[in-house]
């Protein structure tokens, strides 16, 4: 039996809206059109798919069973076309990079193992949460927690890497060589919602009233601000080393916090070729990177 695949959504989306009117505005289609549509499906399976009425449109026993594998059919025929392109088009990856990290080295291996593909790289806000979704990005490299949810994403662990505390030069833990959770017992630790770093409350310095705590819309720079003249402080992945450049702020180890998780994020199924050797470096230069970092701070 020959079905024509449209058709078939016509199917799925009067079954979604329940109402031909609905549907047909949805599919820019004119309702009678639709109708017709619907009708030459019918008689292609040979059995009524829905009973129509002033109310509406419900399926019949028969539509209810032809809908769960009309919509396996749908998906399988876009996952099949996207494989059909992947294979035919220019070879292209946009790797999508959190702010704090760096990736350079592993995008400059991935252009030397692929002379003939196109990499690119796009620097994201912790906030831009739909840059996967939107195909703006083929891939992801974050920190656990992500700001939005995993359902058919791919995530890929590339390492665990330790904090450090993030204090202005004059406080009183910034010479010391690694400090303990414990020290901090003062400070009233704040996680950020869906980021790996943690403030603390900020507190008044000598005259100076307390600020308010750092907001959503803050830039980083603003964050740093209160941390350079002592009023908060805060617990940073290691390999974030922004702060670093400013001399009015040190950077100390914490020994006893839970360390933070790198991740690759991909899309489920996504037959891109380039995103498996990417996975690849990904796990080579960036786990390195993590093993040196480490080696630095228990040195330091």
């Amino acid at each position: 039996m020959d079905i024509d695949l449209r058709l078939v959504r016509y199917f799925t989306v009067v079954a979604e809206y329940g109402n031909f009117g609905r549907a047909a505005a949805k599919l820019h289609l004119a309702q009678p059109s639709l109708s017709r549509q619907i009708q030459r499906l019918e008689a292609q399976l040979g059995v009524r798919l829905f009973d129509r009425s002033p109310q509406g449109s419900s399926l019949t026993d028969a539509g209810q069973a032809f809908l769960p594998g009309a919509r396996i059919l749908l998906q399988e025929a876009e996952q099949a076309a996207r494989t059909a392109r992947a294979a035919v088009q220019p070879r292209t990856v946009t790797v999508g990079c959190a702010e704090g990290l760096v990736i350079t080295a592993c995008v400059q291996e991935l252009r030397r193992r692929h002379p003939d593909g196109q990499v690119r790289t796009r620097h994201l806000d912790w906030r831009d949460t739909h840059a996967l979704a939107e195909r703006r990005v083929d891939a992801l490299v974050a920190y656990k927690p992500l700001p939005w949810p995993t359902d058919g994403l791919r995530v890929t662990k590339l390492h665990q890497e330790p904090r450090v505390l993030v204090t202005s030069a004059s406080h009183h833990l910034a010479n010391e060589k690694a400090v303990s959770l414990r020290a901090l017992s003062d400070e009233e630790l704040v996680a950020c919602v869906s980021t790996p770093v943690v403030w603390s409350t900020p507190k008044p310095v000598a005259d100076r009233p307390a600020p308010p705590p750092p907001a959503i819309d803050d830039s980083y720079e603003d964050k740093l601000e209160l941390i350079a003249t002592g009023h908060c402080v805060a617990i940073f992945p290691a390999s974030d080393r922004r702060a670093a450049v400013r001399e009015d702020i040190a950077l100390v180890p914490v020994i006893d916090i839970d360390p933070c998780e790198l991740v690759l994020v991909t899309r489920a199924g996504d037959p891109n070729p380039l995103l498996r050797s990417l996975e690849d470096v990904a796990r080579t230069l960036l786990g390195t990177a993590s093993r040196q970092e480490n080696s630095t701070l228990a040195i330091s």
